[in-house]
């Protein structure tokens, strides 16, 4: 006879502020209610507006304490049960060995009333596309417990020596701020608030709009202005988003757990088992090639959002990280490069673009005066060459005794180094175009990850060999008993 399942957990009603104050739960019904206020006739003023303010504010507050009444955890020695829904009831159970990280963040008004929030990383097959478990409003010390016991597949607190036996793997420094204009991503972080910025000042309208016919700034002084505000904003602001990110990021290794902790506003505390790291990968931008920085994530198995939860450095010197992927999996050796087709794929690629635009120039411009679609085909035929030099110096693979690398991109480079135990399949593909170079395109197909990491244009006749090093056993080895075609 089995035991019955032990009672439901309930989180701290301390949430239902949370979710009061972020009207988490009435989002939903808004949408649903405009028609109900339009179709009252309710007229403008003060008096409605407030009316409508308290409204919605109680909306939020009844939604917020029905969905706290309706949800309860329970983490046991074999799975973790969920219970919610309003309306419908929803029940998941996930077993314990199917867990592959934790995530507990803190956000700012999580940090004023003393609560977290655990995200667990289920990878479970979830019909709605979620791969996480969520439980949001537990005290600290509750989500401390929660994510020990998930981890270890067993539900005891927390021992309190755990967090002193920490052995340090990375800290960031500062100074790697600097690096973020270079970044892609962070620079998106100025962008989106200026547009937001003058979206605003739109809907304020004319009295909210500065003063400028008084500065007389004109022609080339004006444009030389916009562009000076515009980089100082982008530069500015990349570092200040990077530094909430980011600020005071740790990696250390606790037990069998890697765990990382970052963020000044939300603090993330993301917790990886080692055990189900199969590789790394090392990513380098165009502009952080330039001064050799790079960011490196962990490969990690059923891991979902690798790029986030799996961040081992989000930023810094391309040598400290390649020197900690190595911790985790040894580098197989230098790359091997990829033969001269390649190369020329490359450039004959790179240069089909810049021919195209010139043409659509060349036809476009004595018809309706488009002449820039014609400069900018020239110039990108002008830059052909030199960039499909490039993404052909991307290119290259090598193996190892216990691991295999391939790397490719070119404004985005990415090298990925896996244990050889981490591939499931192999996948060859060949073009007619690349059967007449010699050529083969070979993805290694992973459970961690992005699933399948390519080596792009690698010479037929070295495709057994490659896979057959690269793979742990002798499956891979039917290969070599036919063409890679």
């Amino acid at each position: 006879m089995t035991a019955p399942p032990p009672p439901g957990r309930r989180t701290s009603p301390r949430v239902v502020l949370v979710h009061t104050a972020t009207f988490r739960q009435a989002r939903q019904f808004v949408p649903a209610l405009i028609p109900v206020v339009a179709a009252t006739g309710l007229g403008g003023g003060t008096t409605t507006i407030v009316a409508l303010v308290v409204g919605i504010t109680l909306l939020s507050l009844a939604t917020a304490a029905l969905s706290w009444w309706r949800f309860s955890y329970t983490d046991g020695p074999t799975s973790v049960v969920v219970t919610r829904g309003l309306l419908s009831r929803s029940v998941r159970t996930v077993p314990n060995d199917r867990i592959r990280g934790v995530e507990v963040e803190a956000p700012p008004l999580h940090r004023l009333l003393g609560l977290v929030r655990v995200r667990i990383d289920a990878a479970a097959g979830s019909t709605d596309k979620d791969e996480e478990l969520v439980v949001d409003g537990l005290p600290r010390a509750e989500g401390d417990r929660l994510r020990a016991s998930v981890l270890t597949h067993r539900a005891v607190a927390a021992p309190p020596e755990e967090t002193t036996d920490e052995e340090p793997f990375a800290r960031f420094d500062n100074r790697w701020l600097l690096y973020a204009p270079l970044v892609g991503s962070y620079l998106a972080v100025p962008l989106a608030a200026a547009g937001a910025l003058m979206r605003l000042v739109q809907e304020l309208g004319g009295a909210f709009e500065p003063e400028l016919e008084t500065l007389e700034i004109t022609g080339v002084r004006a444009l030389v202005v916009a562009l000076v505000v515009a980089l100082a904003v982008l530069v500015g602001g990349s570092i200040v988003g990077a530094a909430v990110v980011n600020w005071g990021f740790r990696l250390t290794r606790r037990g069998g757990s890697l765990v990382a902790s970052r963020g000044l506003l939300t603090r993330r505390h993301t917790e990886l088992e080692i055990d189900r790291v199969r590789g790394w990968a090392l990513s380098e931008g165009l502009g952080m090639r330039w001064v050799r920085a790079a960011r490196v994530s962990a490969l990690v198995t059923g891991l979902g959002d690798a790029a986030r939860r799996g961040q081992l450095l989000p930023l810094g010197p391309r040598s400290e990280a390649l020197a900690l992927g190595a911790r985790l999996v040894p580098e197989p050796g230098p790359l091997a490069a990829h033969p001269p087709a390649a190369r020329q794929r490359r450039i004959v690629r790179a240069l089909a673009t810049g021919l195209l635009v010139t043409t659509a120039g060349a036809v476009l411009g004595p018809l309706v005066g488009w002449w820039w679609l014609l400069a900018a085909g020239l110039v990108l035929l002008a830059l052909g060459v030199p960039v499909g030099l490039g993404r052909y110096a991307a290119l290259g693979h090598a193996t190892g005794p216990d691991s295999f690398a391939v790397r490719s991109g070119w404004l985005f480079r990415e090298q990925a180094v896996l244990q050889r135990r981490a591939v499931v399949g192999w996948q060859v593909r060949q073009s007619p175009f690349q059967r007449r170079s010699g050529v083969a395109t070979v993805v290694a197909c992973v459970g961690a990850g992005r699933g399948g990491y390519a080596a792009i244009d690698m010479a037929a006749d070295e495709v057994p060999a490659f896979t057959a090093a690269a793979s742990s056993g002798s499956w891979a080895e039917t290969f070599s008993a036919g063409p890679a075609s």
